[in-house]
Formats: structure tokens, sequence, C-alpha cells
């Protein structure tokens, strides 16, 4: 017996609806289900359902959307009244299963749960693998995969072939016949900081701020023991408004340890710390900076139990957690925990600035390279200021290996006849993005 997938709903615009149209999404629920029994046996695929399937209000003042409510009641009504025997299954996806209702998810209903994470290096491998085989390419899609899903930690699958759509545009712009490495070092550039924005001009003084706190982040990683391998820093203004950007190559790691997060936050601090040692004040450039160490130090306090003053507690994300005001710790352990988020940026400040002062020829150093090229990676680096002091922290090597498909390619291009012009214009072509 053949199974019918015959309907795929966006429950955010067929299903929801506004107070004006009382009880629609609970119309068009039985309708749906009415005809899913008439199609027997068929699936039932709904999307994005935390649009209709959110928890129902719990507040005392008693603000709901009587609409979402009435919606979700009927989807449960239906799908409680659905026998092993009807033949219809209910399938929904959603990214936001921690907002639905608990009522969906109890056995009968939607009880069989499939988590899917962001793939993992080996995972990320075969992704670009995959997305390759469609594109002209100087190298096999082996050749690439690896190294470029080292670069990628924490990309979707939506991420990776937007990378290589990035690519094969780039190398058309360019006048490529075929896909290099360059164009994909530009691609993940790209996705990550954006495009150098050559026409944004920035003022000498701007420049030389910008230089100062991009080699701030990137001394900082570099002398410390437990920060990122950088691997190119760049002053190049971007189209996301970013003036500079220092790029890292993040490893695969799930736990972290106290020490392991404060250097974490001394990183991101070294450019705001290097630019008050230099100029004796400081900018506005640091405010993207400011908020990954306020995150963290909340973290540690809030979540990780890692401040013994306040004890192995963990609260819930408020931004995140449903309700208004509710706030599962009194005003008293608020202001302490305020107190011990402040004590942990102000450590990790005077860390980050003892390290810069005991180096500032160094920091000199990478911001006269940096006003000179505009970008230097890894090498540039450890030519300028030697290697890290805790070990090396290369993990892969851009540089090197751009060098190497570079000289491949001039080989090829000695070695390899000249193409028909009717041959050309057939593989031309594969160059568009998949």
């Amino acid at each position: 017996m053949l199974w019918s997938i015959f309907r795929l709903i966006r429950v955010a615009s067929r299903v929801g609806g506004f107070n004006a149209f009382v009880s629609l999404g609970a119309a068009r629920v039985r309708s749906l289900f009415r005809e899913a029994q008439a199609r027997a046996p068929c699936i039932v695929y709904i999307d994005e359902i935390d649009a209709v399937g959110k928890k129902r209000s719990t507040n005392i003042s008693g603000f709901a959307n009587a609409e979402e409510e009435q919606t979700l009641n009927q989807l449960l009504v239906e799908m409680d009244g659905m026998g092993t025997t009807d033949h219809v299954i209910v399938l929904a996806s959603t990214n936001r299963a921690d907002v639905l209702d608990n009522a969906l998810m109890r056995p009968g209903r939607l009880d069989r749960h499939i988590f899917i994470d962001l793939p993992t290096l080996q995972e990320r491998k075969e992704i670009f693998e995959q997305h390759l085989k469609g594109l002209k390419l100087i190298q096999d899609a082996s050749f690439y995969s690896q190294h470029l899903a080292e670069l990628t930690p924490g990309f979707s699958g939506a991420d990776i072939a937007n990378i290589c759509n990035e690519a094969a545009l780039h190398a058309a712009r360019e006048g490529h016949k075929s896909i290099d490495t360059s164009n994909f070092e530009y691609a993940v550039e790209r996705v990550i900081a954006g495009t150098a924005k050559r026409n944004k001009i920035l003022s000498p003084e701007e420049r030389k701020v910008v230089a100062f706190h991009e080699s701030g982040h990137a001394l900082v990683g570099w002398l410390l023991e437990h920060t990122e391998a950088v691997m190119k820093v760049s002053i190049a203004p971007r189209t996301n408004a970013a003036l500079g950007f220092a790029q890292i190559l993040p490893r695969e790691q799930y736990l972290f340890s106290k020490e392991q997060l404060l250097e974490r936050m001394c990183m991101a601090l070294g450019g705001r710390v290097s630019e008050a040692i230099t100029f004796n004040k400081v900018t506005t450039g640091a405010q993207d900076d400011l908020k990954k160490v306020t995150k963290i130090a909340y973290s540690m306090v809030k979540q990780y139990g890692m401040v013994p003053s306040i004890g192995q507690i963990s609260f819930p994300d408020l931004e995140s957690g449903a309700g208004i005001g509710r706030r599962p710790f009194s005003q008293g352990l608020q202001q302490m925990m305020d107190h011990e988020a402040k004590v942990l940026v102000a450590q990790a400040y005077r860390r980050t600035e003892k390290l810069l002062l005991e180096n500032r020829d160094k920091l000199q150093t990478l911001s006269n390279a940096l006003l000179e090229k505009e970008v230097i990676n890894y090498d540039d680096i450890e030519a300028l200021i030697g290697p890290p002091p805790h070990g090396p922290k290369k993990m892969i090597a851009p540089q090197s290996w751009l060098q190497a498909e570079r000289d491949k390619q001039d080989t090829r291009d000695e070695e390899m006849p000249q193409q028909p012009p009717n041959q050309e214009e057939e593989e031309e072509p594969r160059l568009r993005p998949v």
C-alpha cells in the first residue's frame, strides 16, 4: 500500500491568524484532518509548528492570543482522536522545540523526537563533497572538503551550500574557468565577516585605531594558552558595518573550564584594552566584544556554577524564558550575581591590560604591519613576533595550502593542451551556484 504526502503546511501563513479571523485557524485544522482521513493512508507534515504550538499562557494578567490557543486546542483534539487504524501519520518540524506546549509532546501525539544537531567535522566534509559535485574544480572535491570543513565549525548545511554558491559566483566574476582555493577562501570570509567595502574610506586616525584594536585581539589570542588559532587579521571595512575582523579557527570543543572561559573573555577585551593603553581613550568599536564578554560572565555566574559565593546553582536564561517578569531568584541574589559578573569582567580586563603592557612592542609591530599590508595571516604574525609561547596554535595552513594550489594550477596550465572553444562553452555553465 502506497503512502501519499498530500499537504505541506506553512503554519505561520496558512493556519495561524489574527483575532480578526476568529476560529479560522481551528477551522483549517479540522478541514486538514478531515481530508487526511479521506485520503488515508497519508502523511500530514506541519512545518514550523511552533507558530501555533507554543506553550499556552500562564500569566496572571490573563493576556493570551485566543486565536493561537484555539488553533492549538483544535490540533490537540484532532491528534488525540486519531487511532492506530486511521492510517494517518503526523510529522512536524521546528527550530524552537523548547517553546512547544507539553500537551503536544506527550505519548499519543508527537511522541517520537528526532534532534538534528549542527554537523560535525566529518559530516561537514561529506556535505561539502555533495555540494562540490556540481561545480567545476581544479582538484577533486575531496581535496577541498577537509580544509573547508575545518574552516567552518558551527556551520549548518545551508551555510555550507552558501559558501559553495559564493565561491562559484566569485570565480565567474573573476573570469576563471574553474574554481580554485582563493575563491573558497573569499567565500568563507564573505559569509563570516561580509564583503570588503573598498569604497568606504577611513580617516588615518580611525584606520590607526582599528589596526591597534584588531592587533590587540590577535596578540592576546596568540599569547594565551587556551585561545584559538588566529588565521587572518584584516582592517578592510566590511559591508556588515565591521571596520575590521580577526578570523580565528575554533576547536571542536564542547566542555570549557573556568580558565578557558576567562581567557576567551581576555581575547574579546584585547581590542578595547589596546585602544586604552595606546590612545588613553576608548571608542565605540568594542560594542560587539563587550556583548560577548557580558554573556560569558553572566553564564559563568548564573548557569555554570563557577562562582563560589553564588554556589552550585543554575538559572535559565530569562531572555528565552516564557512569561513576563518571572524570575526564579530574589532581588538580593540578583544584585550578588551582578556584582560577581562585574568582578569577573574586571579580572579579565586587568589580566589583558597587564599582558599587553608587557608586550607593547609586539602590539606596535603587529599594528604597523596591518597599517602597511591591511591583511596579515598566521605565518606573518609568527614571522613578526615569534611562535606562540604555549606551543603552535596552527591547525591548518591556509597560506601554504593556497600557494601549493597555485603551483599546481600553474603546472597544470603548462601541461594541459588548449581546449577548443566549443568545449569551453559547454563546461562554463558548471560554475553556476548549486
